[in-house]
């Protein structure tokens, strides 16, 4: 892309001291790798100071920029695409930093573009469900800012880059590569529980939350139902403390540290929801979950157990085969493939059976199109997806807010990645939200998958409450 400029940093394992530097800025994001502590993931990208932020809640969207503040009735996802549009035509740039057009598109996956996250609710307006569950945070149902700068952190290539689009202004880029390259005095202030996490639901109300869904099925409404609960506590402090406290336990490859006004999400997820790269598409669903055991062999007795389960296989290859069909809606005809299935991956605290599907992003789609059309992922909704949004509408008292949405970036080069929002704490004034849930089949046992739900969050959970 023409008109990138770029400007090579020391290499650090840890970029937490990196978004140490520029949290303070107005909207610092990280799209954190979990790095080095996960096993997984490659990229780190920070950025901060958008010229524009997008927030929409229900019908209308809130656009902040230079011009002021106006807001739109517009379908989100155009506006997104929007925003992005005029970055994708750069003009000719100068100087040795300047990169090719070829150069751009393979070696940054963000080269200015749009962050942020699509939550869970904003599903409401691709697929139209009556709303009946009550709004417990006053996040939006999205909040996305166009980013002109990123520092790039590769740990496969051990390199740390600072990537400007050409429409960054002159005096951000000298803000930031002064912030980077000075080292400064760090500051964190702390962080305090002031209750322990409750349910909404009592174990009783889960159970019979789940006789309802096993009901659905057998009468043929669905396959497969996510069902999540949710739990609040109170707290005060830096949120910041909280967020590395919580990487250090469970550190996840498709992680993030958000935090603005007085709400913040505080993201720790293990899963990809949707990618595209030079108009190759895939999509990881986490369907089979099990502890992991506290011996090595306990753990390998457990991992082959999940490996072995027909119930876990079965559910995973339910949302395998919804998302195939979603991945259709954007991708050539033909080109859909499954290349891995039940495959292991394990975490700090569990271990997943994940399956990769793949397409080739058809000619007249883009990746907001892509998003837009796989939207909810169909790992946390349920298939069939509208009547499996409708059971957990009916069921789950409280809306999601962005818990099950995706948190990514849409870059100018028209590289895309986004993660399902699972495993997250939601911040909204002094109240915490977490939620942990599970995919309901016919053969689901009522404890059991009480059990999954609680230990997909229960090192967060303990996590925190060791801060009362």
């Amino acid at each position: 892309m023409r008109g990138l400029t770029t400007h090579e940093l020391p290499y650090q394992a840890d970029s937490a001291a990196l978004f140490a530097l520029v949290r303070d800025l107005p909207d610092a994001i990280w799209l954190d790798s979990g790095k080095p502590l996960s096993s997984q993931g490659r990229y780190d990208l920070i950025s901060a100071s958008p010229d524009s932020v997008i927030e929409t809640r229900g019908d209308l969207s809130t656009i902040s920029d230079s011009l002021g503040v106006r807001e739109s009735a517009a379908d989100p996802f155009e506006l997104v695409k929007q925003l992005l549009d005029p970055l994708l035509d750069s003009a000719p740039g100068s100087g040795s930093g300047s990169e090719s057009d070829s150069e751009a598109s393979c070696n940054h996956p963000f080269v200015g573009g749009v962050i942020g996250y699509f939550g869970y609710d904003l599903g409401r307006r691709c697929i139209p469900i009556t709303p009946r569950a009550t709004a417990v945070t006053a996040l939006p149902d999205m909040r996305v800012g166009r980013y002109l700068w990123a520092l790039e952190v590769d740990h496969l290539l051990q390199q740390s880059r600072l990537i400007f689009h050409r429409a960054c202004p002159d005096d951000l880029k000298l803000t930031i590569i002064q912030r980077l390259q000075t080292p400064q005095s760090s500051s964190m202030a702390g962080f305090s529980l002031k209750t322990p996490f409750k349910p909404t639901l009592s174990q009783s109300e889960y159970d019979a939350a789940i006789a309802r869904i096993k009901h659905y099925i057998a009468a043929g409404d669905c396959y497969q139902t996510n069902f999540t609960q949710h739990f609040s506590a109170t707290y005060s402090g830096d949120l910041w403390a909280a967020y590395l406290a919580l990487r250090r336990q469970v550190a996840s490859p498709y992680s993030a540290f958000w935090q603005w006004r007085d709400q913040a999400l505080l993201c720790l997820s293990p899963e990809r929801f949707v990618q595209s790269i030079a108009g190759v598409v895939e999509t990881k669903p986490i369907k089979g979950t099990i502890v992991r055991g506290a011996t090595p062999e306990e753990d390998h007795k457990n991992a082959q157990t999940l490996l072995n389960s027909a119930k876990d296989r079965a559910e995973n290859l339910m949302i395998v085969d919804l998302l195939r069909n979603d991945l259709s809606k954007s991708c050539a005809a033909g080109s859909i493939a499954v290349p891995t299935l039940f495959a292991l991956e394990s975490f700090p605290n569990v271990h997943h059976l994940v399956s990769t599907v793949t397409g080739v992003l058809s000619d007249n789609a883009s990746p907001i199109d892509l998003l837009r059309n796989c939207f909810p992922g169909g790992s946390i909704t349920g298939a069939p997806k509208k009547r499996a949004m409708e059971i957990i509408e009916e069921l789950e008292p409280v809306r999601r807010s962005a818990y099950c949405g995706s948190v990514g970036y849409i870059s100018a080069n028209q590289r895309m990645d986004s993660n399902i929002t699972i495993r997250t704490v939601l911040a909204d004034g002094d109240q915490l939200h977490c939620w942990g849930g599970g995919g309901i089949v016919a053969d689901s046992q009522d404890e059991c998958e009480y059990e999954e739900s609680v230990n997909k969050i229960r090192a967060i959970l303990k996590t925190l409450e060791t801060f009362i």
